[in-house]
C-alpha cells in the first residue's frame, strides 16, 4: 500500500474515532438536557459536558459552552489528585471550587474517573450545569457586590467525593437539601450531572473494551497531534505583530471609575504560535467581578479562536498553541480565596474576550472580529418568589432576547449569540413554557430598531423584553454590562448600542434602575429590559445596498438610519432607490 493510501486510511481511522467520542459526549449531553430539573439546564442549556484524557487535557467537548471547558476541565481534574490519592471505578467528585480551576461557584461540576477492570485511569469524564441556586446569601447566583466569598454565600465543594463504589455519600446531600432554597429542584439536577457523567463512563468502558485501550491511547495522541497541526496551518495565515486593546468594564461601586481590561496580543506566524499577556491589569476588586484561572485562561482563548480557522478542532492539541500569560491577585488573573468570582463566566470575561478579537482584528483586515454585545440585563435575570398556585418557593434564571453578537471579516453578528462566551450554545427560553412554570406575563420580546453596529458586516442588534409578575411578588436580580461602554466595532465599524433597564409602573410612569438590580416588582408592574447590540466590522458605507434594504425591509434599522450612516436611500414603499444611493456614497 502506498504512502498516500496509508495517509488516507490513517485520516479516515482518525475521523471514525473522533466521531465516536463526540457521540459520546452527544449521549452525556442530552442525558443532561432531558433529565435536568432547572430550566436553566433544561430550556436554556447553560451547561457542558467532556472527555479528559489519562493525562489531565481536553480530549472533546462538542456542543458545550467554551467559557465552561477552554480551561478549566484540565484544572479540575488536576486539583483531584492533589485531594485524592487514586480514583476507583465507582468513584464520584463534585466540583465547583473557583480556586481550583472551576468557572464560578454556580456551575457545579459532576466528575467521574473512567476506571478499567485492572484499575488503571483511562479517562476523566465532566458534566458541568449552571445551578438554579447555588446557595449564595441573596436567591441568584451572581453577586457582582460581595466582597468576598463569605458574603457572596455560596456552597464551595473542590473536589468533594459524592459517590463511592457507585453509591452516594449521604452526608453532603443532606448538607445541600438543608441549605438550598430548592432542594428537590437541586436533587433532581444533581443526579442529572450523575447520570449524565455516568453515561459517557459506561460508553468509554465500552469503547475500551471493544477496541482495546492501547488503541485509545494511540489515537488521543494522534489526535492531539493533528489538531495542532491545524493550529498551526491557521495561525501561519494571520499577520504577525503585536497589538495591545483595551475594553473597559462600566463602573461599579468597587471601581468607580470602571474596569479597564487589557489584553497584549502578539502573533508569530512564522513559529505559528499565539501569546496573549494579560498581567498589566488591575489587581482583584472587592466584588464578584473577578475571573478565575480558567475563566482568565478561556475568555482570551475564546478571542483566538473567534479568529482562526472554524476546522481547527478545540482541544488540548490546538491549545499548544496558545500562551496565555496570568499573575495572581489579577481581575483577569489567579485568584486566591477569599475573592468572589461570582460573575466570573460573564461581564469581566466577556471584555476579555473582546478585547483579544478586537485586538487581532487591528493587526489586519479579514481577522479578528468586532465586540459582541454584553449580556445580564433583566431579560437574563434571576427570578424567585413564591407561586400563587401552588404556594411553592422558586428561583431560576431567565433566558429571554438578550444581546447581539459582533460582526466577522465576512458576516454579520449572530441575532442568538447569548454573549461570547456562551457562542450561540445557551438556548433563548420559549415564552409559552416560560409562564407556565413561573407566576409572570411576557409582554415583548422583540428586536432593538437602530441598536446595531453598522458596518461593512453589521453587528447584531440587541433586543427589548419587558415582564410582569401575575398574582405575587416577583424578585428580579441581574447585572447588565455595556450601560456606558458598549460593543465596539473595528476597522471603521460603529459601535452596538448600550443596554439599559426600568421600572413602569401601573400608571404607566418609567424609571431607570441601575445596572446592577435587586429589584422586587408588585403586580400591575413592568420591568424593561434593553440589552446591547454587537459592534460592526468595516466601514458602513461599504455594505451592500441590498443588505441594507433587507435590515429596513426587517425593521432592523430605520429608513433614516440607513441613509445617514450606510449611504443607502430606501423609499417609503420599502424599494431600493439607486439612484440616491450613489449620490449619497459619492458624497461620502
Amino acid at each position: 500500500m502506498s504512502t498516500e493510501v496509508n495517509g488516507e486510511a490513517r485520516g479516515i481511522a482518525l475521523a471514525v474515532m473522533t466521531s465516536r467520542f463526540d457521540a459520546i459526549v452527544r449521549r452525556m449531553v442530552n442525558t443532561l438536557y432531558r433529565t435536568g430539573r432547572s430550566g436553566v439546564i433544561n430550556t436554556a442549556n447553560d451547561f457542558s459536558c467532556g472527555i479528559v484524557s489519562a493525562g489531565d487535557e481536553l480530549l472533546t467537548s462538542v456542543e458545550s459552552l467554551p467559557i465552561h471547558v477552554m480551561s478549566g476541565p484540565d484544572l479540575m481534574v488536576k486539583s483531584l489528585r492533589e485531594f485524592h490519592s487514586e480514583f476507583r471505578a465507582g468513584d464520584a467528585f463534585l466540583h465547583n471550587s473557583p480556586y481550583h480551576g472551576n468557572s464560578h461557584a454556580a456551575d457545579y461540576t459532576m466528575l467521574v474517573p473512567v476506571v478499567d477492570r485492572e484499575g488503571v485511569h483511562r479517562f476523566t469524564v465532566f458534566a458541568k450545569a449552571h445551578q438554579a441556586d447555588c446557595g449564595n446569601s441573596v436567591p441568584t447566583t451572581y453577586v457582582s457586590g460581595a466582597e468576598d466569598v463569605y458574603q457572596e454565600g455560596a456552597l464551595i465543594f473542590p473536589g468533594v467525593q459524592v459517590q463511592r463504589e457507585y453509591a452516594h455519600i449521604d452526608d453532603i446531600v443532606r448538607m445541600c437539601r438543608m441549605r438550598l432554597r430548592v432542594p428537590d429542584q437541586w436533587w433532581g439536577d444533581y443526579l442529572a450531572l450523575l447520570g449524565s457523567a455516568r453515561v459517557g463512563e459506561q460508553q468509554l468502558l465500552d469503547l475500551g473494551e471493544e477496541l482495546g485501550w492501547d488503541t485509545l491511547e494511540h489515537y488521543v495522541r494522534e489526535w492531539f497531534d493533528y489538531s495542532e497541526q491545524r493550529m498551526i496551518a491557521s495561525l501561519r495565515e494571520l499577520p504577525a505583530g503585536t497589538v495591545t486593546q483595551t475594553s473597559v468594564f462600566d463602573p461599579t461601586p468597587a471601581a468607580p471609575e470602571g474596569i479597564p481590561i487589557s489584553a497584549t496580543v502578539e502573533v508569530d506566524s512564522v513559529e505559528a504560535r499565539v501569546r496573549i499577556d494579560l498581567r498589566e491589569n488591575p489587581d482583584c476588586v472587592p466584588s464578584g467581578l473577578n475571573l478565575t484561572e480558567a475563566t482568565s485562561r478561556t475568555a482570551a482563548m475564546i478571542g483566538v479562536f473567534n479568529t482562526v480557522s472554524p476546522d481547527v478542532p478545540i482541544n488540548a492539541g490546538s491549545f499548544r498553541r496558545v500562551e496565555v500569560l496570568l499573575r495572581e491577585n489579577c481581575v483577569v488573573g489567579i485568584p486566591r480565596h477569599p475573592v468572589s468570582c461570582s460573575l466570573a463566566t460573564t461581564s469581566v470575561s466577556e471584555r476579555l474576550a473582546n478585547a483579544v478579537q478586537a485586538g487581532l482584528a487591528a493587526l489586519g483586515d479579514g481577522i479578528g472580529m468586532a465586540e459582541a454585545g454584553y449580556v445580564m440585563p433583566p431579560a437574563d435575570a434571576v427570578i424567585s418568589g413564591v407561586d400563587p398556585r401552588n404556594g411553592e418557593p422558586f428561583i431560576n434564571q431567565v433566558f429571554f432576547a438578550s444581546s447581539g453578537g459582533g460582526a466577522a471579516p465576512n458576516q454579520d453578528g449572530f441575532l442568538c449569540l447569548g454573549h461570547v462566551g456562551a457562542a450561540g450554545v445557551v438556548r433563548r427560553e420559549g415564552v409559552e413554557m416560560a409562564e407556565m412554570r413561573f407566576p409572570f406575563r411576557i409582554e415583548t420580546q422583540k428586536v432593538l430598531v437602530d441598536s446595531e453596529g453598522a458596518g461593512t458586516f453589521r453587528g447584531a442588534p440587541g433586543n427589548l423584553v419587558e415582564y410582569t409578575p401575575v398574582g405575587a411578588e416577583l424578585r428580579v436580580i441581574y447585572s447588565a454590562g455595556g450601560y456606558l461602554n458598549p460593543a465596539q466595532g473595528v476597522r471603521g465599524g460603529g459601535d452596538g448600542g448600550c443596554s439599559s433597564a426600568a421600572l413602569r409602573g401601573p400608571d404607566g410612569a418609567e424609571r431607570t434602575l441601575p445596572a446592577d438590580g435587586d429589584v422586587v416588582l408588585k403586580p400591575g408592574e413592568t420591568i424593561i429590559s434593553r440589552a446591547c447590540g454587537g459592534g460592526g466590522y468595516g466601514p458602513p458605507f461599504e455594505r451592500a445596498p441590498e443588505a441594507v434594504l433587507e435590515d429596513v425591509r426587517n425593521e432592523w434599522i430605520s429608513r433614516e438610519r440607513a441613509a445617514s450612516v450606510y449611504g443607502v436611500a430606501v423609499t417609503a414603499g420599502g424599494e431600493l432607490d439607486a439612484e440616491r444611493t450613489r449620490e449619497l456614497r459619492a458624497a461620502r
